[in-house]
C-alpha cells in the first residue's frame, strides 16, 4: 500500500497553515531496514477518514546507512512525508529542528518501531484539542497494556520515581515514553531553555512544562516492547542522572525568567 502520491511540483516543506494540522514526526538513526515498512504501516492505519490534517515527518540523525535516501525518496512520492535531515544525532536535536519549524498547529513524535498502538494518536489529537499542552504516552499507568523485558520495566520504574522524589513533579509518571504529543505554539517557547539533545530532552521538556503551569495529561497506553533497542543503557542512565541533578539546581529559575521576561 502506497503512502500517497505527491500533487504538484512544489517543495514539501511549502505548505500552507491548517487548523489542526498534524504532525507525526519520527527520528531515525540508521533504520534503512524498517523506515519505509514502518511509514507505510503508519500511513495505512491513518488513512483518510480523519478529521484532522496529518503528515510523517521523517527527522534523520545522521545516519551512516541508507536512511537518508529511503526518507528522501519516500518524501518526493508521497505529498504524506517530510523529510528532515540533521548533521548530529540525539532524538532531542530531531524534535527541536522539526518543533522550531513546524506550521502544524500539533505534533506527535513516535518512535520508528511503531511500538506505541496508533489508536492514541486519536486521544492524543482530543486531548489537544480541548487545551491540553503537552500528552505523553504511559507504560505505568495501570491502565495500560504493555508487553517489554522486566529488566526494562523495573528501570523505568525506578527512574520515574526519581523524577518525582528530586523534582516534587506530579503531572507524568513515564518521562521517557517514546509518545508524546505537543501543542506546538506553546511548547515552542520551552525550547530555549530545554538543554539536552539526546533522550533527556523528554524529562527535561516535562519537567520545564509542569513547572512552567502548562497543561500536561498522561495517557495510558498499549505498548510491545521492540527487541531491537538502539538505546545504550548505562550511557542513558548516566545522562539522565547528571540531567536530573542540572534541573534541581537550575529548572524553577530558569521557568520563572523566562515568565517575567
Amino acid at each position: 500500500m502506497g503512502i500517497g502520491n505527491k500533487e504538484g511540483n512544489g517543495h514539501p516543506h511549502v505548505k500552507p497553515i491548517r487548523e489542526n494540522l498534524l504532525d507525526l514526526v519520527i527520528p531515525v538513526y540508521n533504520e534503512a531496514h524498517v523506515l519505509e515498512d514502518s511509514l507505510r504501516r503508519l500511513a495505512a492505519a491513518m488513512g483518510e477518514d480523519r478529521d484532522f490534517q496529518w503528515r510523517i515527518v521523517v527527522v534523520d540523525n545522521g545516519s551512516t546507512d541508507d536512511t537518508a535516501q529511503i526518507g528522501r525518496r519516500l518524501a518526493e512520492e508521497s505529498e504524506r512525508v517530510d523529510f528532515l535531515h540533521l548533521d548530529g544525532k540525539g532524538r532531542g536535536r530531531a524534535l527541536r529542528k522539526a518543533w522550531s519549524e513546524t506550521d502544524a498547529e500539533f505534533s506527535i513524535y513516535m518512535d520508528v518501531d511503531l511500538s506505541t498502538d496508533l489508536t492514541a494518536v486519536s486521544q492524543t489529537v482530543e486531548l489537544l484539542r480541548e487545551g491540553t499542552d503537552l500528552v505523553t504516552g504511559s507504560r505505568l499507568d495501570p491502565r495500560a497494556n504493555i508487553t517489554r523485558c522486566l529488566k526494562r520495566e523495573i528501570l523505568s520504574r525506578g527512574y520515574n520515581r526519581l523524577i518525582r522524589a528530586i523534582l516534587r513533579t506530579r503531572s507524568f509518571d513515564d518521562a521517557q515514553c517514546g509518545f508524546k504529543g505537543v501543542r506546538v505554539e506553546t511548547v515552542r517557547r520551552l525550547l530555549p531553555l530545554v538543554k539536552n539533545q539526546q533522550w533527556f530532552f523528554d524529562t527535561e521538556l516535562l519537567v520545564l512544562a509542569e513547572y512552567a503551569g502548562l497543561k500536561v495529561r498522561t495517557l495510558p497506553i498499549t505498548w510491545i516492547e521492540d527487541p531491537d533497542t538502539r538505546v545504550n543503557i548505562p550511557r542513558t542512565i548516566w545522562e539522565d542522572l547528571r540531567g536530573l541533578a542540572r534541573l534541581r539546581r537550575t529548572a524553577r529559575r530558569l521557568v520563572a525568567r523566562s515568565l517575567t521576561s
